[in-house]
């Protein structure tokens, strides 16, 4: 459930500030905290919004010029009384409609971990502040939070990694190396590494509806940010008027060999895909077995090459084992209607489209990914209850013939069990994997290309939402709703009529034609 890879966004529409205050009535002030500070040891305080400046991205986010921001003050462990006090950034962005509804709509992001506030494109050009005031908080741990738990030594890594095998011994050591010296740091700094999880994720967007005197509103979340929302309707159903799960990880189901289903049925679904096509067919008949017998060659005798990012720079050195094309895939580093040609290409000796998307890794935002919340909701929440013999059995079963050392690795979330011995917080399995049972208006959007949270995971989801609404959107991979002017359709009818959504657009889709390149 790592971030989305989808292309950046055009500029964000601009509203004004006042539609959105009219909505809410006046967001509750008070003396704000010097910037930086965290309350420490005392008794808890209530949980308060403080008015403040917008985040100032590194790229300017058109939509923040008329929001309303501000920051969440929370107890960082709500189960340890005098728990510490920390701040979550929020914006309050007003819908562009002259005559908004009254329930706005609250955003929760994927990863865990992954910055907030550079998804207010995407959110913004696919129409979630048209018709309401659309609200952004960010996770707690993230970008703009204090505490932030940024890990640069696993960004540092990361842009490493590219020139090292991908299930490598020596890719296993700096990795832990670079987890231990980031969870030393994050501890020494006083922060309760265990608080941060997805039951205290839940409680403070219920804090933040309460703060900002909403008496209604309705959740969207994608990825990661459907298992918080999931937790968050069963935990704190209170004023939430309908829910919208996008790429779904319903919470009962996540663990780590889990991630083994996800990627074989998106793969698969793209092999369907083509095989369907007349012209895609024709071109590779035998994709299937292609994939396999690269996967094969290139963990029996990688290729370490020289490949330019694809946004520019100089040549970096990039490994493409077994481990590294399967990755890829999964990342949706490779775009689906490419997929065949690439792999077409790999197999006749030209790997060039495989390790540009590799190369895109060398370059790293340092200090932008929460990796502490990442590990943190990972190791208490997904990992527990599984060895990596499970992980290994579930590769096996999703790729028989599949080298071992390329199954051994959970898809995008390398040696996690070795990570999580050294993340060290507990197991926070027996409440967070529960099924939410609700009569609340639910609409599940699914991608069929989806290769992180598989198009089946949301019939688990649906099973206990019992006024709840399935689309399967045909050739689309991670986060449906950006990329899918029909998903964005659906969403819109959602929140206007929550029982009763248009789904008719469905029905005609089909996935984009795949790319044919000369014999």
């Amino acid at each position: 459930m790592t971030k989305h890879g989808i292309p950046a966004a055009i500029p964000a529409v601009a509203a004004t500030v006042a539609l959105a205050l009219a909505a809410f009535g006046s967001i509750p002030s008070s003396a704000a905290s010097p910037r930086g500070h965290i309350a420490g040891p005392g008794p808890s305080a209530p949980s308060r919004f403080v008015p403040g400046p917008c985040p100032k991205a590194p790229e300017p986010i058109a939509a923040l010029s008329t929001a309303r921001c501000g920051f969440l003050e929370v107890p960082e462990n709500r189960a340890r009384p005098g728990s510490r006090t920390i701040r979550l950034a929020a914006a309050v962005i007003p819908a562009t409609s002259a005559k908004p509804a009254e329930d706005p709509v609250v955003f929760m992001a994927g990863g865990p971990g992954g910055e907030t506030f550079d998804d207010i494109p995407f959110l913004v050009d696919s129409g979630l502040n048209r018709d309401r005031p659309l609200i952004i908080m960010a996770q707690r741990g993230n970008l703009y939070d204090q505490p932030n738990l940024a890990c640069p030594e696993l960004d540092r890594f990361n842009a490493q990694y590219v020139g090292l095998g991908y299930g490598s011994p020596q890719a296993e050591r700096l990795l832990l190396d670079s987890v231990k010296t980031c969870r030393n740091r994050l501890a020494a700094d006083g922060i309760d590494l265990s608080a941060y999880n997805t039951t205290e994720n839940a409680a403070d967007f219920a804090d933040l509806r309460t703060a900002l005197g909403i008496p209604q509103w309705n959740v969207y979340g994608y990825s990661y940010g459907s298992n918080l929302a999931l937790t968050y309707l069963r935990k704190h159903p209170q004023g939430i008027r309908a829910v919208a799960i996008d790429s779904v990880a319903p919470p009962q189901i996540v663990t780590l060999p889990w991630t083994w289903s996800s990627t074989r049925e998106g793969i698969e679904n793209i092999l369907k895909a083509c095989a369907a096509e007349p012209a895609c067919k024709s071109r590779y008949p035998n994709l299937r077995r292609t994939l396999t017998e690269q996967v094969r060659r290139l963990e029996a005798h990688p290729l370490t090459l020289n490949a330019r990012p694809p946004r520019g720079g100089d040549p970096v050195k990039v490994v493409l084992d077994g481990g590294a094309l399967l990755n890829l895939l999964v990342a949706n580093a490779v775009k689906p209607p490419d997929v065949p040609a690439a792999l077409e290409e790999l197999a006749h000796g030209r790997p060039e489209r495989f390790a540009q998307a590799r190369a895109a890794d060398s370059v790293q935002v340092v200090g932008m990914t929460a990796h502490g919340l990442t590990e943190s909701v990972a190791c208490g929440e997904w990992v527990p209850g599984s060895t990596p013999t499970d992980v290994l059995k579930a590769g096996r079963r999703a790729f028989p013939g599949w080298p071992d050392t390329v199954l051994a690795q959970a898809p995008q979330l390398p040696f996690q069990h070795q990570v999580c011995r050294i993340w060290d917080v507990p197991n926070r399995t027996a409440a967070q994997r529960v099924a939410t049972v609700s009569a609340v208006p639910a609409l599940i959007i699914s991608g069929t290309f989806d290769t992180k949270t598989g198009a089946s995971w949301a019939r688990s989801a649906a099973r206990t939402l019992s006024r709840s609404t399935s689309v399967q959107i045909p050739g689309i991979g991670h986060w449906v709703v950006p990329q899918s002017p029909c998903a964005q359709q659906v969403l819109a009818s959602f929140l206007t009529r929550p029982t009763a959504p248009d789904t008719a657009c469905v029905a005609g889709l089909t996935p984009k034609p795949f790319t044919i390149i000369p014999k």
